[in-house]
């Protein structure tokens, strides 16, 4: 059961960008209604925690690549693939 709870929270984030995507037009570009503004504040909101996590995915597969060999063990044990050959 955790293990559906920490998967969950790890596509929680695609889910904000589907939220994005599927509700932009009718946030922005539909006629006016009352809910709308509403609306529109979740989609901003979603937008943001999406990208604010796609920036945070970008740094650490740069900053890992980057340090990957000079992590020695430790980053051998956070990898799935380890190349073969001389770092």
């Amino acid at each position: 059961m955790d293990s559906l709870i920490l998967a969950g929270f790890a596509f929680l984030p695609f889910m904000w960008a589907i939220n994005a995507i599927w509700f932009l037009n009718e946030a922005f570009w539909a006629p006016t209604y009352p809910e709308q503004k509403h609306i529109r504040r979740y989609v901003i909101i979603s937008a943001v925690g999406a990208l604010m996590w796609l920036v945070g995915l970008i740094s650490w597969v740069v900053v890992f690549q980057h340090n990957r060999s000079a992590w020695g063990a430790t980053a051998d044990y956070m990898s799935f693939i380890i190349p073969k050959g001389v770092p």
